[in-house]
């Protein structure tokens, strides 16, 4: 085999392997385009919903929003903390009372609410 044909081998093989990265970027290029497309036609179709078709917590003002905790002083948050502990302590404690009462077993005194 003459020297030659190593070069004709290896320039068929660098045309065929830059041929298939061409077409791979074509097709990678149209897919990118279709998502973009739909993703415009997504967004068309949401704004055309417009705020009424929020949910009612996510307009109203008297919600938090998040990162408002930065700004908000210490007692403040201390409070909320200590409400929403206090809060879900209740709550756990309700359906462990609940649950006991449904299986007939005896309830814990600290369990029982006395007032």
């Amino acid at each position: 085999m003459p020297w030659w044909s190593w070069i004709l081998i290896w320039i068929a093989l660098v045309a065929v392997s830059l041929l298939f990265y061409v077409l791979l970027g074509i097709r990678l290029y149209r897919q990118f385009m279709t998502t973009v497309k739909d993703l415009g036609d997504a967004s068309a179709r949401l704004a055309s919903l417009g705020p009424a078709a929020l949910p009612e917590e996510a307009t109203d003002p008297s919600r938090v929003t998040p990162g408002s905790a930065v700004f908000a002083s210490p007692a403040v948050m201390r409070h909320d903390y200590e409400a929403s502990k206090s809060a879900r302590r209740e709550e756990r404690r309700r359906r462990r009372v609940q649950r006991k009462k449904d299986r007939g077993q005896p309830q814990a005194l600290g369990d029982l609410d006395f007032t």
